[in-house]
């Protein structure tokens, strides 16, 4: 009991730690979800996958978007819904790609991918996840700037972000999906030729 409470002072008193935990957490859970969804069950889950998306998570998203939200809580200090949209807005075109690009580059990195493959698919998966964040993010971080308290925005984002992580999960399974077609189908033609 002394160990968790320690632990809970710990992270109580390094915010980015509990984002870290929640990330790490949220994010191979969405993944589960996703492929669950797909048709898989505990015996067909790829958990490497799963690996890689906890790790992706809650070290590097975590800590990044801690950094963004210390930094917009000192340019807007001030919180109002005026600045609360700003801060959602500015967010989308200046996190959210940045966000978007190092997760497509760094997920195909984490899956053995060349850099060329790994730039391919982000060229390719950028923009359509981007017009669907551009729905899902504004309205969640417009409440998240202003109603959730500064300590508790990353947490919050988080259990957001399990919805979000099931569709980025759903968009890095369909390269996944099309990588094996176009192998088979090279292996196919190889073949017969």
């Amino acid at each position: 009991m002394v160990i968790f409470s320690r632990f809970a002072a710990f992270v109580n008193r390094h915010p980015v730690f509990r984002g870290m935990i929640s990330y790490g957490t949220l994010w191979p859970t969405s993944c589960l979800i996703q492929q669950t969804m797909a048709g898989k069950t505990i015996e067909n889950y790829d958990w490497v996958q799963a690996l890689r998306f906890s790790l992706y998570g809650g070290l590097f998203t975590a800590p990044t978007l801690y950094a963004w939200i210390r930094v917009s809580s000192k340019l807007w200090p001030v919180t109002s819904l005026k600045t609360s949209i700003t801060k959602a807005l500015v967010e989308q075109l200046t996190y959210g790609p940045a966000a978007l690009i190092c997760f497509f580059y760094g997920m195909s990195l984490l899956e053995g991918k060349s850099i060329e493959e790994a730039k391919k698919q982000t060229e390719t998966k950028f923009y359509p996840t981007w017009k669907v964040g551009v729905c899902f993010w504004p309205i969640l971080q417009t409440i998240n700037f202003h109603y959730i308290p500064e300590h508790n925005r990353v947490p919050f984002v988080s259990a957001c972000s399990l919805v979000w992580c099931c569709f980025l999960a759903y968009m890095q399974e369909m390269s996944l999906k099309r990588a094996h077609h176009m192998k088979i189908s090279e292996q196919l033609l190889g073949s017969s030729s």
